[in-house]
């Protein structure tokens, strides 16, 4: 294929979705890792292809949603500070903490920016000498190395007045913390593409082998989706559990190996706390000695903060695939785009955003 309309064909699916059904003999649960694919599954209508036997069940991959209420808290209280430009994505600015969200603090007056790369931060810092510029490093291990190119630009060119706010999250040991989970229905997952073509795949293989797991790395248009998919069954049908790659076209068993020089010259992996998951170990990336000057919470003196969550938000339970977003009592009445209770409701990728936004389309 060539073009990016041949991944959205509707006799190619068509093909896929009878392929699915001529193999798959029992029921089976496969969890897609990305929210991307969660959109996509919703937006081309998936679920209504697959037969009765597969259920869909959407996972944690979305680092917006599972940035935790306790780190919006941190965001907020370092871009209050006098002097401060606060630098994030978008998608951030509308994610609720404990009472409110950066959203709100830059109507009250924080000088809080949206911009598209961490480099337009370093050069935001490289424009005010007089200002302290701060960029809020959230993503999984696609956006690190961009965030480790700007503290390494900013290294060079002895920038200290610039600094980053570090809420990178890992997906291996997310999928491993739900894999040991009592109450996981997970019999398959559709790894993450991008995160894949960054740091390859070997690193899925000893838990595709100690779970007996099958574990498909796949991309995120309609066909790519229902080849993983297809792909996850054969291996369940026929009781393997390897690692096996859809998404050739962009990643290699190895990744890119001078993107994870660069993750490993700036970051070290440290634990991290989830949006309603809690601490998982060694799922977190935090700056290394020779970089921590520009730990932004060090900097500005404000340590991790543990905030309640919304008793009423099930967000915890979506991410981990346990509910759909339907099945929460707030969703589409007290919780919507506009009024967001959870994450996973305010992100581009998040599940609930996606339900909302495509349907409430329950597999039936």
């Amino acid at each position: 294929m060539k073009y990016l309309d041949e991944y959205r064909d509707p006799a190619a699916t068509a093909r896929l979705a009878w392929a699915i059904q001529a193999v798959v003999r029992h029921p089976w649960n496969i969890m897609e890792v990305c929210g991307g694919q969660t959109h996509t599954i919703l937006k081309s209508g998936l679920e209504d292809l697959l037969p009765r036997e597969i259920a869909l069940l959407h996972g944690p991959g979305c680092p917006v949603c599972v940035t935790p209420a306790g780190t919006i808290d941190q965001a907020l209280a370092i871009a209050g500070r006098r002097g401060v430009i606060f630098c994030s994505f978008g998608d951030m600015l509308r994610v609720p903490g404990s009472s409110r969200s950066l959203f709100d603090a830059k109507a009250s007056g924080a000088d809080v920016r949206v911009v598209y790369s961490p480099l337009d931060a370093v050069k935001i810092a490289r424009a005010n000498p007089e200002r302290q510029v701060v960029f809020f490093a959230v993503g999984f291990e696609t956006t690190a190395p961009a965030n480790a190119a700007a503290v390494s630009v900013a290294a060079r060119e002895g920038l200290d007045n610039f600094s980053i706010l570090v809420a990178h999250v890992l997906v291996p040991p997310a999928m491993e913390a739900i894999l040991q989970s009592p109450d996981c229905h997970v019999h398959a997952f559709l790894a993450a593409g991008h995160v894949c073509t960054v740091m390859g795949y070997r690193e899925y293989e000893p838990l595709a082998a100690r779970y007996r797991v099958p574990i498909v790395v796949t991309g995120f248009e309609p066909l790519d989706l229902l080849e993983g998919i297809y792909m996850a069954v054969v291996q369940l049908e026929s009781g393997r559990a390897e690692v096996e790659n859809q998404y050739a076209r962009s990643v290699r068993r190895d990744g890119n190996q001078p993107a994870k020089e660069c993750l490993a010259e700036v970051f070290e992996i440290v634990e991290r706390q989830w949006r309603g998951i809690g601490a998982i170990p060694a799922s977190g990336l935090g700056l290394r000695e020779p970089y921590r000057r520009f730990d932004a919470a060090a900097r500005f003196g404000c340590p991790p903060a543990s905030a309640c969550e919304n008793a009423v938000c099930l967000a915890g339970s979506v991410l981990q695939g346990r509910l759909k977003p339907f099945d929460c009592p707030a969703f589409g009445n007290r919780c919507t785009p506009e009024s967001p209770l959870g994450a996973p409701m305010v992100s581009s990728e998040g599940a609930c955003a996606a339900y909302y936004r495509y349907g409430n389309r329950q597999h039936v």
